[in-house]
């Protein structure tokens, strides 16, 4: 038995993909699916905001990338929006306010529609969660996980349409956010009646530390069967990534917006 580090990499069967948007774009992504079991769900994996680091390799993606599949049969599309780079590539476009990336979203959807993978999932971190509150009320989720959301692009008019509770909602929100903190985020949210506010103690924005807690109340949602926590120790093939690419990409994502 190997303990799971950050860097370590379960099987998968991975396969690089590339979304088209209605605009004309092509983004790059990944899909992983489990090594020999057909997933129970799908995790479409929408990313911090992209001019202060944000991409598919922020941190808490890449885990759940290279952790899920093998340890919670729970398939893992990961893509860069319009205009971001990682190690995977750049997509095209460029970064457009939360206005364009609609079109990304929806592309994510339509592939994962496409592909017939199970129970879509939408989980949104800081940026990525304005862009699940504005554009992922959709028939095709099954439910929506908001990582530290700074409703920062999100008004009270688009939190409204999740009022109806027919896709539920769980927000996790750091003890100490920089930007919308626990008893903020309940007020916030109370247009939502249903929403789960998950308080984290001791946690901040870019949960360094915490990727453990927030990927168990991910697996625990998208597939109730898993037990959590998740396994800290793997009795199997185990890579190691290099992450050292993205030493300089761990500040915060709106460090230049002042918490109000």
């Amino acid at each position: 038995m190997a303990k799971i580090r950050g860097t370590s990499v379960l099987p998968a069967r991975r396969e690089a993909i590339t979304l088209h948007t209605a605009d004309g774009l092509d983004l790059v992504g990944e899909l992983a699916l489990p090594p020999e079991n057909d997933p129970v769900a799908t995790m479409v994996c929408l990313h911090p905001l992209p001019t202060h680091g944000g991409m598919m390799d922020s941190q808490i993606f890449r885990k759940a990338a290279f952790r899920l599949p093998a340890l919670a049969d729970i398939a893992v599309l990961r893509f860069n929006t319009r205009g971001t780079s990682s190690l995977q590539g750049t997509s095209e476009g460029e970064f457009d306010n939360a206005v364009g990336e609609r079109y990304d979203v929806a592309a994510a959807l339509e592939y994962a529609e496409f592909h017939d993978l199970p129970s879509i999932w939408l989980v949104g971190w800081s940026f990525g969660t304005d862009l699940v509150l504005m554009y992922g009320h959709d028939p095709a989720v099954t439910g929506a996980i908001l990582l530290s959301p700074p409703l920062r692009y999100t008004d009270d008019k688009q939190l409204q349409v999740w009022a109806d509770g027919e896709i539920p909602l769980t927000c996790l929100v750091p003890e100490h956010d920089d930007y919308l903190r626990p008893p903020e985020a309940r007020e916030r949210f109370a247009v939502v009646p249903d929403a789960e506010i998950v308080a984290v103690d001791g946690a901040k924005h870019l949960w360094v530390g915490d990727a453990e807690r927030v990927l168990d109340e991910i697996a625990s949602r998208l597939n109730p069967g898993v037990t959590v926590p998740l396994p800290r120790e793997w009795d199997g093939p185990m890579e190691t990534a290099d992450t050292s690419a993205y030493a300089d990409r761990t500040t915060a994502v709106f460090k230049n917006v002042p918490r109000a």
